[in-house]
């Protein structure tokens, strides 16, 4: 009776559908693959990666972010593994190699499991059930708090971080440049503490000179010059106004048309133009400025009235830049020239002038007395060390910062991985509980494995002192990561912020949970042109 029934077509034919056990151990080699790619960055030994993007451009670094930036992949869970890279660099700035590590040793952990045909969701409730119990141990018996007032210990765990880094050779000049940015920009308001890192210290690379020159400045630069030749280029103790408007004569916004009757109307209406821009220019006179910086332009008209007042006039400045300034020299941008008061004026700066460096005129506005902004000056032979000190530098100020807005630290170099581990380990829980145990001693056989120690020896002895440890307070053995040798973290003086941490953990075994639940891929991709039959009987014709 069925016997000539046609096969029902659901897909379209040209769409390809995965599913079952497969798609699970493709995912898993998908995220082990992304992180054998990262796995040499990690720790004081680091590799670089040399990477080219398809303008010709180079990218040197070692910085898990901006490599899987550079890196176009196909497989569609290799993409949410460079996703959480992104995520941790934004979150918290630092640890972006070994959360792509740490993800994919939690999924290669859990092969073995499916193999056994045991059940996704199994492997899942164990893998929660641990990383609540990580985040437990951390933030109670495994973290110890730090006192943010003192800078020698701060200024170690930035070290910390700066050593696996390419500026690891100029690590005192990156902690104290580090430290410095975020103790400036550090805005404590009515029990409210802001660190935005982001708006307020500026990164500003100037190739040339060497790396040792790199400073920040109490203050900004903006790379501007003056409008006019003849305005002072040095001022001390200036009368800074910041404006949003043009001082220029207001156009139309779009088509204008006017009739003009007699020719003394033309006159008058240059007169007009004139008369508006010396209104706007006597309102700017009258608080007695000596410099001021505008977002849009400033008409030539404008530039001779402001000079012959003595004032320097600086234009287009960027949005941002007008808005550090304002925080530097305590400044109030202002919109319109007629609501320009005294208290507008900003007087905080000490020091106007504009230098030349290399080729170009750079504006400084320094010597600030309570700056809540900051401009850093980074030096260097070339365009690519440049860029990666920057982001070098990035990871430090973004560490310095999650040390004042959480004050907790862990032990670094692999120790706190394998406290962890034993923790775990202890609680004798059969399964894919203890394979979580086991994949966090990738942290520290990675960074034995990068300085060229023996692997299993270290890693083993490592295991014994943590097991044998009887005492109180943290257990702080770690793998040096320079030389890979065991040494106590304490005595070594490398912490690490528990933020990133605690970031890590939960990125990486939250990344691994989301792909162990995909058990079907479709993807379907649409034939170019309109040859496709759009009709279900005549694509099963087409297949028979």
């Amino acid at each position: 009776m069925f016997g000539g029934q046609q096969p029902i077509l659901v897909l379209s034919q040209n769409t390809k559908r995965e599913s079952g056990r497969k798609v699970q151990l493709e995912n898993i080699q998908a995220g082990k693959a992304i992180a054998d790619v990262i796995r040499t960055c990690l720790g004081p030994q680091a590799m670089l990666k040399m990477l080219m993007d398809p303008m010709g451009g180079i990218v040197m670094t070692n910085d898990g972010n901006a490599i899987l930036r550079e890196i176009t992949v196909q497989h569609p869970a290799a993409k949410s593994m460079i996703e959480i890279a992104r995520t941790q660099d934004e979150e918290v700035g630092d640890g972006t190699t070994s959360v792509i590590v740490l993800a994919g040793e939690m999924l290669a952990a859990a092969e073995p499991f499916l193999q056994q045909q045991i059940h996704p969701t199994v492997i899942i409730r164990a893998y929660r059930e641990a990383l609540e119990d990580i985040v437990g141990h951390l933030q109670s018996d495994l973290s110890v708090q730090l006192d943010v007032k003192d800078k020698a210990k701060m200024a170690e765990v930035v070290k910390a971080c700066v050593g696996t880094k390419f500026i690891g050779k100029w690590s005192s000049l990156a902690v104290k440049i580090a430290l410095d940015a975020v103790n400036t920009v550090t805005l404590n308001e009515n029990g409210r503490l802001e660190v935005d890192i982001k708006r307020y210290a500026k990164v500003e690379k100037i190739p040339g000179g060497a790396i040792e020159e790199s400073c920040v400045l109490k203050g900004i630069m903006i790379n501007k010059d003056v409008t006019h030749p003849k305005m002072r280029r040095y001022i001390e103790n200036p009368r800074i106004v910041l404006l949003d408007c043009s001082l220029e004569y207001k156009k139309g916004e779009s088509q204008t048309n006017v009739e003009i009757i007699g020719e003394q109307d033309f006159t008058r209406m240059l007169q007009i133009e004139e008369e508006f821009v010396q209104r706007v220019c006597a309102d700017i006179i009258a608080v007695k400025p000596d410099l001021v910086f505008t977002e849009k332009g400033v008409s030539d008209l404008a530039q001779h009235y402001l000079l012959k007042a003595g004032i320097t006039a600086i234009r287009r400045l960027r949005k941002t830049d007008n808005l550090r300034i304002a925080r530097a020299c305590g400044a109030t941008i202002v919109n319109r020239t007629e609501e320009l008061t005294e208290k507008d004026v900003g007087t905080g700066a000490g020091l106007f002038e504009i230098k030349k460096i290399g080729d170009e005129y750079f504006t400084f506005v320094t010597e600030c007395k309570d700056p809540k902004a900051c401009t850093i000056l980074l030096r260097g032979a070339s365009k690519d060390i440049l860029n990666e000190t920057e982001r070098n530098l990035q990871d430090a100020l973004h560490v310095a910062r999650n040390l004042v807005l959480e004050p907790r630290l862990v032990a670094g170099g692999g120790a706190v991985e394998m406290a962890v581990s034993q923790l775990l380990t202890r609680k004798q829980v059969k399964g894919p509980y203890t394979a979580v145990a086991h994949a966090l001693e990738i942290i520290p056989r990675t960074l034995a494995q990068n300085c060229g120690a023996n692997t299993i020896r270290a890693l083993t002895a490592l295991r014994a002192k943590h097991a044998s440890y009887i005492g109180d307070g943290v257990c702080a053995w770690g793998i040096d990561g320079e030389s890979g040798e065991i040494v106590d973290m304490n005595a070594k003086g490398i912490w690490e912020p528990l933020a990133v941490k605690l970031q890590t953990y939960k990125t990486a075994v939250e990344t691994a949970i989301l792909l162990l639940r995909i058990d079907d891929i479709v993807s379907g991709s649409k034939k170019r042109g309109g040859n496709e039959p759009t009709n279900p009987a005549a694509m099963a014709q087409g297949q028979e």
